[in-house]
């Protein structure tokens, strides 16, 4: 496989679920939706870490690194920069990423979803920020959005975004 994920998941997540499947096919996803296709095909060996961590790991890390002393659903912390994406000279580690249990269980039941569709959604949204995609203005949240949809389409999950005001 070309784009290796390593998964490091908490024992609380879910076990019925094969969280290495769904990390890996949430990610290809993503990827096949960027505009860096290549390491989802084969072209561009790359690498993802995915760990399914606790609220209070990922509270510790958003305190640290966004100043934000509370949980978050997800975290990227991305590795290449613009060029290395466009040009990989060796195979780049794009990043890590770290999901919150607890968040994440509450927004889905929020959303009356399961818990591993939530998880494929956080999972490609912190897989396009690994690639450089943001939402820091209304053009940009747009086009985030609409890849996360196309990713969780090719998953069979339905659109996270419907019926929200955009």
């Amino acid at each position: 496989m070309t784009l290796d994920i390593i998964l490091d998941a908490d024992p609380e997540w879910d076990s019925s679920t094969d969280w290495d499947d769904l990390a890996r096919r949430a990610a290809a996803a993503a990827v096949a939706e960027s505009a860096f296709p290549q390491f989802a095909t084969g072209e561009a060996p790359t690498e993802i870490s995915i760990r399914l961590g606790d609220d209070e790991e990922v509270r510790a890390l958003n305190a640290e690194w966004r100043d934000k002393d509370k949980p978050t659903n997800v975290l990227s912390f991305p590795m290449a920069d613009a060029a290395e994406l466009a040009a990989p000279m060796t195979p780049p580690m794009l990043g890590d990423i770290i999901l919150a249990r607890g968040v994440c269980e509450a927004e889905a039941a929020d959303k009356g979803i399961a818990v591993a569709d939530h998880a494929a959604h956080l999972i490609a949204h912190g897989t396009l920020h690994l690639l450089g995609y943001d939402h820091h203005d209304d053009e940009e949240a747009a086009d985030m959005e609409a890849r996360e949809t196309r990713a969780l389409a090719r998953l069979g999950i339905a659109d996270p975004y419907a019926g929200e005001a955009r």
